[in-house]
Parts: C-alpha cells; structure tokens; sequence
C-alpha cells in the first residue's frame, strides 16, 4: 500500500527531528565533548611570591597618662603633632599635693629633732656607763683588798648595769628616730615622683596619635591622656594563607601597596611571623616592616603586602589553572584521540600564574589549560576558545 504524500512529509519531519535531536545530543548536550583550551609547556623565568592583606600598625605605641586620678590641668600638643622624648606633652591638677609636701616636710623635721635629741642621749648614757664601769672596777679591786665592803663594790657593779641598760635604751630610741626620717624622707620622695607624674612628658621622639583627654577632664590612674607612636618602626600585619606562608621567612624582602596610593610601590621586608594562626580563616600573621617607613602613613590604613620568595629561571613551566588533582594526584590534563587523559607531574616553583614542572612533561607538549566542565579520565573533549583575550 502506497503511503500518501501527508503521510510521507510527517514521517520525514519525524526523522528530521531526530537527527536534530541526536545531533543537538551528541554537539551540545550531554553527550557533546567538553569544551578546553589548550597550552603548551613552555621555558619561562619564574618569580614566586605571597601575597596578603593587612592594615597599617605602629611596632612600637604608647599611651601617656598619670599615675594616680586626677584633673587634666593643661594638655599642650594635638594629634598629629611631632614631639621629643622628655618634652611635656600635657599637666594634671595637683590638687592636695601642697598640703601634702609640707605635712611630710614638717614630719621630716619633726623626725630630725628627735633623732639629734635621741643621740645626745646615747652620748650621755655612754658617758654615764664608762664613768660608772670605772667605779666598779676601782671598787672591786678595793674589795679585794679590804678597804671597803662587799656591799659597796655589789652597789657599783649595779649602777655600772643599770648605765648599760639605759644605753641600749638610748640607742634603741636613737634607731627608731632614725627609721622615723627614713619614713619621712619616702614620703617626700614619693610626693616628688608623684609630682613629676603631674606632667606628662614623652618617652619617645614620635608623632601624637590621639589626644583623648581635655582640661577639665578628671581621669584615673593608667588613663591615657595622649597616644604616641615612633614613627620610623610601622609595619603592615598582613594575613597570608596558611598553604602558601610555608616558604615565608624573617628578612625577606616585599612590595607594599597602599590603599590610598594603589599606583605606588614601597619597598619592605619581613620582620616577624607570628607563631599564632588563625584557624577559622586559615591565615597566618605576617609582619611587614617600611624600609624605609615613607614621609606619612596612616595608621589603620589597608595595604597589600607581595612577599617576594626565591625563584627559579629557565625551567619548564605551565599555567596554573593547568595543575589539577585527580585520584590523589597532581597532574595535568592531555588530549589523546579526543579523549582527556590524566597525566602525573611533579610541581616545583610556584607563581600567581605559573608552575614549574620538575618532570612528567616536556617542552612543547601540549594540555589542558581549562576546560568547561570538570574532567574525567576517558571524557571527550573539544578544543576551542574558552577564556577571554
């Protein structure tokens, strides 16, 4: 039975659909090969470094206030001022001091007295014990020779006891006289320290950071009045990630960028890796000193740190995007016969853009530089342009 034209034209449609469809399948759906692009292992010079983030801190920060509560008297210097060390920066309101120093200065007096009265006795206790162990030795010596009695050699040798006692008192007086103008005379010296509290002076030669107390203001002993810092030691607390901090070391050199001043590169250099990591971010604290600190910073300020790290020229080298895991490998992706093909290499230097490849590969090979999807060992793949130019 012949078919009809209609019949003919719906069966044709039919198989064109399907070819579509198996083609669509087979070009862009999920049978299609996954688009990558390509590279070649190429020589290169590589330049590894470590990059981080931090802000802009003083090493050295101090904060200027008295010692005991007070009144802010007088505060002579603002932020952003430059000072000197021993330069008063700021006085705080003495309050009782001056009923303080003359009670303690009459008290020292007081004590001096005493003490001078209480030697003049121990003088004339000793002369009374002298004068007193004389007799009885002249009357012991009578004694034995029977001019006088027993009675009146026993009454000597008592007046000489009781001299000796009275003497030791004496001296007894005489010390506590003398512990009485020690006290008197700390006393004095801690009302003089606590004078020399009442300014403020500097201790360093730095810059005036915070001025965080005005005249009038009352404040407690450890307040801070005003906040230095030097100056000349300022460094970036840079966070830097724990898989990549490992080559980081004390005296490496780095290139700091300034958030205010992003076309400016400073140099400087590690000082410190903090021993302390953070767990939760997975970064490491690393200290990166201005050599030299430039004219002006602010403190605060967010700066990118590049730590510079011992390179390698010549060597083999890949893209990073190239360097892949597969089954607890590292390697790379090949094309073979259309298919990708997983290949282990050795990784040696590393870069922001480059690996170097110790072996596994070598110069003009080409591989997977990126692909669409992720691979699979045996998935097909098509080569194309993926990345812009």
């Amino acid at each position: 039975m012949k078919l009809s034209k209609r019949s003919l034209g719906l069966s044709l449609a039919i198989l064109a659909f399907l070819a579509a469809f198996v083609w669509l399948l087979a070009t862009r759906g999920p049978l299609a090969p996954v688009g990558v692009e390509t590279a070649a292992v190429a020589r290169a010079d590589l330049s590894p470094g470590v990059y981080g983030i931090g802000t802009v801190e003083a090493q050295h920060a101090y904060a200027v206030g008295p010692i005991q509560a007070g009144r802010v008297l007088r505060v002579l210097v603002d932020q952003g001022d430059r000072v000197q060390a021993g330069q008063q920066l700021a006085e705080i309101d003495p309050v009782d001091m001056r009923q303080r120093a003359e009670a303690a200065a009459s008290a020292t007096a007081r004590a001096r007295q005493a003490a001078q009265a209480a030697q003049a006795q121990v003088a004339e206790a000793d002369s009374r014990v002298q004068l007193a162990q004389a007799n009885s030795t002249r009357y012991q010596a009578l004694y034995q020779q029977n001019f006088v009695a027993r009675e009146m050699a026993d009454s000597r040798r008592h007046e000489a006891a009781a001299a000796e006692a009275a003497l030791t008192a004496a001296r007894a007086n005489a010390a506590g006289a003398q512990r009485e103008i020690g006290r008197a005379q700390a006393e004095l010296q801690g009302i003089d320290q606590l004078r020399n509290s009442l300014r403020l002076v500097s201790p360093i030669d730095g810059v005036v950071t915070a001025r965080e107390a005005e005249p009038g203001t009352t404040v407690v002993a450890g307040q801070a009045v005003l906040r230095l810092v030097d100056p000349a030691r300022l460094w970036v607390r840079a966070r830097v990630d724990q898989a990549r901090a490992e080559g980081v070391q004390v005296g490496q050199a780095a290139d700091i960028v300034l958030r205010s001043a992003p076309g400016v590169v400073l140099p400087g250099k590690v000082v410190r890796v903090d021993l302390q990591s953070d767990a939760v971010t997975e970064e490491r604290i690393v200290n990166v000193a201005f050599d030299p600190p430039p004219a002006q910073l602010y403190l605060g300020e967010l700066a990118e740190v590049s730590i510079r790290q011992p390179g390698a020229r010549n060597v083999l080298a890949v893209p990073r995007a190239a360097l892949a895991q597969y089954q607890g490998r590292i390697g790379v992706w090949r094309i073979q016969q259309g298919r990708a093909r997983f290949q282990s290499v050795q990784p040696g230097v590393q870069t922001a853009e480059r690996v170097q490849i110790l072996s596994g590969l070598a110069a003009g090979d080409r591989l997977i530089a990126y692909s669409a999807k992720q691979l699979d060992d045996g998935m097909r793949v098509r080569e194309q342009r993926l990345t812009p130019r």
